[in-house]
Parts: C-alpha cells; structure tokens; sequence
C-alpha cells in the first residue's frame, strides 16, 4: 500500500514539475515535434499560469485542477480501467458515484501538489507512436537534490482531441498501480461498495464543482 502511494504521489508531482519552464523549447529529440509532444508542453504552460501560485485559495485552485483535468486527461477511460472487473458487477448507481469520488480523489492529490510545488524543473524529450491512437511522450523531472525521475506520458486521440490516458513513472504505469490499489481494498469478491466506502474518506473535504 505504501508503495501504491508513493507512486501516486509522484504522478501528482509529475503534473505539477510540467509547470518549471514556462515555454521551455522541446528537446530536439525523437518525435519531439509531434502533436502529442507539443499536447503535453502546452498542458505544462497552462498549468504553470493557472495554479501555482501560492496565494491561490485553496477552493479556487480544486476548481482549476478539475477543470484541466478534465479537458486534458480521459478521465472516464482511466477510471473504468482502474476499477477493472468491479466495473462489471457495479450497479449504475456505483458506477455514477465511483466515478465522481474517482474524479475528486484525483483533484484533491493534484491540488495539493501544485499548492507544494518548488520550481523542479521539467522537459520534454521526445514521443514515439504506439498506434493508430495511441502515442507515448517521454520527459523528465530535473531535481536539484537527486537524480531525474523519467516520466512518460501516454496520450490518445479520441473525438479529434488529444487526451492523456496514463502517466508512467520510472517504467511504473499510475493506471496499473492504483488498479492494483482498488483490487486490495475490494478484496477476491470484488466488493465495489467498500472500495466507495474507501473513496468518501479520501475525497473528503475536497471542493466540488
């Protein structure tokens, strides 16, 4: 569980370090001038001017975050494939619920990243494709303590638009991880209503919208 969490918290981070370098010019690496390179660069250069300010109020900067996040990331996608077989015995009631308390779980996280975030810097190194829909953008996290973090990121093309599906840190895919993370908790039955249970706790207080 501890591990789930540390991953996790770095895909937090890893949203917030895209913020370092305002209009940092992409890496002149493979792919590096691709859609989806450019996609991932400019979802930095949003978030840098919208939610790291320090004297953001905190209700104000959940409302951003969301907003970005649900523009720039398949959340829908993502939130099905986590939930993994429970999606499956879920009634439509779970499903609606488990999909609002995913969505401000992922909010209440990224909100305090970027409340915490200390100017580590962030480039994009290049993308290659995947598939027909599929490409995955590769970047780093430039820390001043310690050794980059290689953070990758898998973005699809889906209604003509370019949605982030997964955040991969350290070969670490965050969609697997926390899938891994729901099962846990639901148990070898599947038990959808206590991984809810679960999800109230953890997106408690978080500022809805």
């Amino acid at each position: 569980m501890m591990t789930t969490r540390f991953h996790m918290m770095l895909a937090g981070l890893a949203l917030a370090f895209i913020t370092a370098l305002p209009g940092l010019a992409l890496a002149k690496g493979p792919g590096s001038d691709t859609p989806a390179a450019a996609f991932v660069q400019g979802l930095g250069d949003k978030a840098l001017t919208s939610l790291t300010a320090k004297d953001l109020p905190a209700a104000e900067r959940a409302e951003r975050v969301r907003t970005l996040l649900r523009t720039n990331f398949d959340v829908p996608t993502i939130a099905r494939f986590v939930l993994g077989r429970g999606w499956n015995t879920a009634t439509d009631a779970q499903r609606k619920e488990y999909m609002k308390l995913f969505e401000d779980m992922i909010v209440k996280t990224y909100t305090k990243r970027f409340a915490d975030y200390s100017g580590q810097a962030f480039k994009v190194l290049g993308s290659k494709s995947l598939s027909d829909t599929d490409s995955l953008v590769s970047s780093q996290i430039l820390q001043n303590d310690g050794p980059a973090v290689q953070v990758d990121w898998r973005v699809r093309g889906k209604g003509g638009q370019l949605k982030v599906v997964d955040v991969v840190v350290e070969q670490i895919s965050m969609s697997v991880t926390q899938r891994s993370d729901f099962e846990s908790i639901m148990g070898g039955s599947g038990d959808v209503e206590t991984l809810l249970k679960s999800l109230r706790t953890r997106a408690a207080g978080t500022p809805k919208k």
